[in-house]
C-alpha cells in the first residue's frame, strides 16, 4: 500500500491518495477544492479511483468532490450530520454514501476504518488504517481545529480529541492542513489535546 500527499487550495488543504501499485486502486481522501491537481496526480501515477471518503464537507475539503465523482464515477462518503451546515460552507456539496461511526470501508483491498469525531463540524470523521490516522480537521500538529463555524462545539471537539488520545498505542497522524505528526508526540505536548483531558478529569472528579 503506498500514500502520495498533495497540498491543495488556496489555504493549503492536504488530499492523501492511498493506493495499491499492484492493481492501481486507490481512494481519495478529502480532493480539496481543486480537480486538475488530483486528476494529473491520480493520471501520474495511473491510478483507478474507487472512492472519495471525506474527514468533513467544508468545501476546502470536499469542494472538488463532485467534479471528481464526475470525472472517475467514484462514490463520495461523508457522514450525514454534516447536511445540516450552511451552504456557504461546503459550496452545496452532496454525496449519497454516508459514512458512520465504527464502520470498516474495503475499496478493493483498501481498508479504513471510521472515527466520528464531531467538533469541527458535526459530522467530521478520523479514519484509520493500521497505524495511519487520517484526522481531518480534528487534530493538528499542536493544535486542533476550530470550533467557531457553523456546526462547531468545542464541547464535542473535547470529547473527540479525548477519544483520540484514549486510542491504543501510536499512530502517524496526517491532519487536514500542516505536517504530519503522532499521537505520542500530540499526547504529550498538543496544548489542546492536554486541555480536553485535564477538563475531562476535572469534570470526572465533580461528578464523584
Amino acid at each position: 500500500m503506498k500514500l502520495t500527499t498533495l497540498s491543495v487550495g488556496s489555504i493549503g488543504t492536504n488530499c492523501y491518495i492511498i493506493y495499491r501499485e499492484d492493481t492501481g486502486s486507490a481512494v481519495v481522501i478529502d480532493p480539496s477544492d481543486d480537480v486538475t491537481l488530483v486528476l494529473a496526480r491520480l493520471q501520474a501515477l495511473n491510478l483507478k479511483v474507487r472512492a472519495v471518503v471525506l474527514t468533513h464537507a467544508h468545501f476546502d475539503h470536499g469542494g472538488a468532490a463532485d467534479q471528481l465523482r464526475t470525472e472517475t464515477g467514484a462514490a463520495v462518503w461523508a457522514h450525514p450530520a454534516d447536511r445540516a451546515l450552511p451552504s456557504w460552507l461546503t459550496h452545496r456539496l452532496e454525496w449519497t454514501d454516508e459514512l458512520r461511526d465504527g464502520q470498516s470501508l474495503c475499496f478493493d483491498g483498501i481498508e479504513l476504518q471510521v472515527l466520528h469525531t464531531p467538533g469541527h463540524t458535526p459530522g467530521s470523521v478520523c479514519l484509520l488504517r493500521g497505524d495511519l490516522l487520517f484526522a481531518g480537521d480534528t487534530l493538528f500538529a499542536g493544535s486542533c481545529g476550530r470550533t467557531d463555524l457553523p456546526g462547531g462545539s468545542w464541547e464535542q471537539m473535547r470529547g473527540s480529541l479525548c477519544r483520540l488520545a484514549a486510542l491504543e498505542g501510536d499512530y502517524t497522524v496526517y491532519p487536514g492542513h500542516g505536517e504530519p505528526t503522532t499521537l505520542w508526540a500530540e499526547r504529550g505536548t498538543n496544548p489542546y489535546l492536554r486541555m480536553a483531558l485535564e477538563q475531562r478529569e476535572n469534570r470526572e472528579v465533580e461528578v464523584t
